[in-house]
């Protein structure tokens, strides 16, 4: 089992950026798929998840900039962040974990830098 990110770069702030992470090795439509982000000197923290029947939950210092969305059919979560700043520069790691269970399954994170 697998899960890889991409998508992360370098980006000016007020711009957007879109991360993918694909799932390998099973199905992940019944798992609910989270972001996680983690900043040089700091704790990771959550970003946004999405549960198997579509609901989302963000981070109040993401809310209406950054959404969250599935593509079951390709085994794929995505976060479309937009209007980024300098702050939500962070290696972003994608997660599933099952209805029941924690965050087990972990992609290898990419990284997203936003310049001034």
């Amino acid at each position: 089992v697998q899960l890889q990110a991409s998508g992360g770069g370098l980006v000016q702030a007020g711009g957007s950026l879109r991360l993918s992470c694909a799932a390998s090795g099973r199905s992940f439509s019944t798992y609910n798929r989270a972001w996680f982000r983690q900043a040089p000197g700091k704790e990771r923290e959550f970003v946004a998840s999405i549960s198997w029947s579509g609901v989302t939950a963000y981070a109040d210092s993401v809310k209406g900039r950054f959404t969250i969305s599935r593509d079951n059919a390709k085994n794929t979560v995505y976060l479309q962040m937009n209007s980024l700043k300098r702050e939500d520069s962070a290696i972003y790691y994608c997660a599933g974990r099952t209805t029941q269970g924690s965050y087990d399954y972990w992609g290898q994170g990419t990284l997203v830098t936003v310049s001034s």
